[in-house]
């Protein structure tokens, strides 16, 4: 696979991280397009992201493919502090994480943040996340897609490292218990 290629794709692609073309985030789904898969599997960057891939492939634009459903690109998550049962459930499936807060403590989304992905949503026990249009700030100048898109390519890259880094340590951990468990069976014998 050509990486150039495939880092090519993924600079066209919103970086939502919302995985709804089938595919776990959007460097997979670069990789995927580089290797033959439709360039019509992206709703959050819908027909202007479509036929950049055309044109960058050389291939014929069409449609966004019609078994998904388009979302607003502009939308944001927010999350009902007045209901929030702090369970941190939503903190793990924020693909940038856009929100903050702690273990039985509310949660908040930072707007500028929300890629708009809507992996939070279904996470939450109390259904108290929601996607509303994102509201204008007057005082933070609007970014271009391209910058928006860097920004969270970074955040998913960053929160992907972290938790990979937990999985390890928490399966090395179980290691150690397994080993130790093994050590007292063999000096019990």
């Amino acid at each position: 696979m050509d990486a150039r290629l495939v880092a090519a794709i993924d600079l066209l692609l919103p970086q939502t991280q919302c995985e709804r073309c089938g595919y776990p985030g959007c460097r997979p789904y670069a990789e995927a397009v580089a290797s033959g898969a439709p360039i019509n599997r992206c709703p959050p960057g819908g027909q202007t992201t479509i036929d950049a891939l055309a044109n960058l492939l050389g291939r014929a634009p069409i449609p966004l493919d019609a078994a998904l459903a388009p979302i607003d690109p502009d939308a944001v998550a927010v999350i009902d502090e007045s209901r929030c049962i702090g369970c941190a459930l939503c903190l793990p499936a924020c693909p940038v994480d856009a929100i903050v807060g702690a273990t039985l403590h509310m949660h908040t989304v930072i707007a500028r943040q929300c890629t708009g992905c809507e992996l939070c949503v279904p996470t939450c026990p109390v259904d108290c996340i929601v996607m509303r249009p994102s509201a204008p700030d007057a005082t933070v100048p609007v970014a271009s897609a391209a910058a928006r898109a860097a920004a969270a390519r970074r955040r998913f890259e960053a929160h992907t490292r972290r938790t990979d880094a937990r999985s390890r340590a928490a399966e090395l951990r179980r290691q150690q218990r397994r080993d130790r468990a093994t050590t007292r069976n063999w000096d019990d014998a």
